[in-house]
């Protein structure tokens, strides 16, 4: 099996935080990326310590979300550079990964 590198983005974000539609829409509609996935968390806590989480009874706005995309390096670097301020510091991984081609 032949496989290529790639770069891997992770983003973290509340779900109660407006950026999540315009940053997806972004992606697809002007960065052409190949895919994206959107994970959202049942459970988590950030900075603050606040442990939030989804139970039977409520809803929170504050559960965690997870924006997930690959592509080619160069490419991926430039959507980060367009990102630019928009992702809160520590809230951003890359990594290189191996896909099969």
């Amino acid at each position: 099996m032949k496989m290529h590198e790639v770069t891997v983005v992770r983003i973290y974000l509340t779900e109660g935080e407006a950026q999540l539609n315009s940053m997806v829409k972004r992606l697809r509609d002007w960065e052409k990326l190949r895919g994206l996935t959107v994970f959202r968390g049942i459970g988590g806590y950030g900075e603050s310590g606040e442990i939030h989480s989804a139970d039977i009874l409520g809803i929170s706005l504050h559960l965690p979300i997870v924006v997930e995309f690959f592509d080619e390096d160069e490419k991926v670097n430039r959507i980060i550079e367009h990102l630019g301020d928009q992702i809160k510091p520590g809230h951003m991984l890359k990594w290189t990964a191996q896909i099969n081609n």
